[in-house]
């Protein structure tokens, strides 16, 4: 078959680097190494865009990150609809916080009194854009849905879980691993700025990533930074610890920690029976647990192209490439 010229293939026996594998993201590069070492071969489609080929024993499987064709278009599809997936999970019999699409202002402010902390965000989106954490008042609130809106509509009201953010890797139906989110924060010097101090955390953070993660200077930052008694402008007390945004995404600059020994059998439990409802064989869940030790938990989202690079040490990419490709399991 004719290839057109701008596609870049491997052999992984004795190969070299993949030319064009520094453009890809943290997730495609650990993905693309793991294949390689076991003599899969790696045709990149479209660098940037982080699609990519791989081919072994006379099959080909394409993917985009950790999303491959073995997830369909329409269980994927549900899952991008924080609605339906709510749903779905709550005919499984797993729990997940209360939730209302915005409605009209006395609708909307009824389940603000209701809740009286909640959670603004569009219902179709990733990597924590349009989200608002913590809305307390009707002001915010009004804020918040104008913010979701921009990313995507409907936006979606819900109910304000507390405890621990914990994402979980399931592939092929078996728990991977367990990492607590934190949100990002700053710590004063005394001498900089609450802004100087945020930009230079994000650079810190864009590095430590590849340039996949970093805080945005945007209203919801100065939200959670004036909730905290600040503005951007204000000096920072030395020592003083700030969190500047109250979602932990790790694309907005949240710090990722495995918790996977700790975690108790029960969650790794309810993630597999997640992922079953939701006929994702790959996904990405993120719990809300007062303690990863414990047993209580709300179910806030499904993510069907889950960053596999954050997780280490846990062996996500082999769990991966063992899923598409099992004869290449190394047992």
């Amino acid at each position: 078959m004719t290839r057109t010229h701008d596609v870049k293939r491997d052999v992984a026996s004795g190969a070299q680097p993949l030319e064009g594998s520094d453009d890809l993201d943290p997730t495609s590069r650990l993905i693309l190494q793991e294949a390689r070492e076991r003599g899969i071969e790696v045709e990149i489609l479209a660098p940037r865009a982080e699609f990519f080929r791989l081919h072994h024993d006379g099959r080909s499987i394409l993917c985009r990150e950790s999303l491959s064709e073995l997830t369909n278009a329409v269980v994927m599809s549900r899952c991008d609809d924080k609605r339906t997936t709510a749903r779905v999970l709550t005919r499984a019999g797993l729990r997940v916080p209360t939730q209302r699409e915005v409605g009209s202002d006395e609708e909307n402010l009824a389940f603000l009194k209701a809740h009286g902390s909640i959670v603004v965000k569009p219902a179709r989106g990733e990597q924590g854009r349009g989200v608002c954490v913590g809305v307390r008042t009707e002001e915010a609130l009004q804020h918040a849905i104008v913010h979701a809106a921009k990313v995507s509509t409907p936006v979606v009201l819900e109910e304000l879980a507390h405890g621990d953010d914990v994402r979980l890797i399931v592939i092929d139906y078996q728990l991977v691993a367990a990492a607590v989110r934190c949100p990002p924060r700053v710590t004063g010097d005394g001498a900089q700025t609450v802004r100087a101090l945020i930009a230079a955390q994000s650079l810190r953070r864009q590095a430590e990533t590849h340039g996949e993660a970093r805080i945005p200077l945007d209203d919801e930052t100065e939200r959670c930074v004036r909730d905290a008694g600040h503005t951007l402008d204000d000096v920072l007390p030395a020592g003083e610890v700030l969190v500047v945004r109250k979602a932990a995404n790790v694309h907005t600059g949240g710090t990722i920690h495995d918790v996977t020994p700790q975690l108790n059998p029960l969650l790794a439990e309810v993630a597999c029976r997640a992922a079953r409802a939701l006929e994702m064989p790959v996904v990405g869940l993120d719990l809300m647990v007062p303690d990863v030790c414990g047993t209580e938990y709300w179910i806030l989202e499904a993510n069907e192209r889950p960053g596999l690079a954050n997780h280490e040490p846990q062996p996500t990419a082999a769990r991966f490439i063992d899923f598409l490709f099992p004869e290449t399991a190394r047992r």
